[in-house]
């Protein structure tokens, strides 16, 4: 992947050639990821507040026996692809590392972060940047990386308790109960980081549709053939 300059503006108006950003791998995680959070938020939601008890066998129905399945292999899935993620970080280089790092030391980063707060209440011109947004590297690194963090810890100890203190799952993640005090506050903030997620996912697609719109820059399309166009 090329290399660019951290948070590279490019001319708000006119055709510009296009720009490969994201490689295969970055493209494949994005909407692997994607389906795992649907299913881990819907199943989660379920698993909370259960659905009515089926008529019939439980256990040929095995309702939340399955839902519990899917949440448990998909939360498998999510912590893979957020190693993955990180792995990709060295593997493709170009600006995947933005996900995790803000460069809020950067002139350049504060006054876009500025812009694109105006840009999105409608105050101002749209802005095109190359990579992430300056608002929208925070928003990813506040509202997705650290709460699927928490999900993952969180999640690893609360199935730590049901493997037990012999299991691979306690020696590793034991101490995120202990840490939280009780199996009451873990899944509380499971459930928050969770919600926080959902929110962002929702403004997430709002805002990448409103970009592709707007300010005449491919953002949906881009995760599906890697390169960012330009149009006039």
């Amino acid at each position: 992947m090329p290399k660019f300059i951290p948070y590279h503006r490019m001319p708000e108006k006119g055709l510009l050639p296009a720009v490969m950003v994201y490689g295969p791998g970055i493209r494949i995680w994005h909407w692997l990821n994607a389906l795992s959070v649907v299913v881990l938020a819907i199943t989660g939601y379920f698993i909370g507040i259960p659905p009515p008890s089926a008529i019939g066998d439980t256990s040929s129905l095995y309702v939340m026996g399955w839902i519990r399945l899917l949440h448990l292999a998909f939360g498998y899935t999510f912590a893979l692809l957020a190693i993955m993620r990180l792995w990709l970080v060295f593997a493709e280089g170009g600006i995947s590392h933005q996900l995790f790092l803000p460069a809020i030391w950067r002139k350049v980063w504060f006054d876009g972060f500025l812009r694109q707060i105006q840009w999105n209440l409608l105050l101002g011109g749209p802005l095109r940047y190359v990579g992430l947004n300056p608002l929208a590297n925070v928003a990813m690194l506040t509202m997705f990386v650290i709460p699927g963090a928490i999900i993952i810890l969180t999640g690893f100890a609360m199935y730590a308790e049901v493997t037990g203190h012999d299991s691979w799952q306690y020696l590793l993640f034991g101490w995120v109960t202990m840490l939280f005090g009780n199996t009451l506050d873990l899944h509380v903030f499971h459930r928050l980081a969770m919600w926080v997620m959902v929110w962002f996912s929702m403004a997430h697609i709002y805002i990448a549709v409103r970009e592709d719109i707007l300010s005449r820059q491919t953002v949906v399309s881009t995760m599906l053939s890697g390169e960012r166009q330009f149009r006039d």
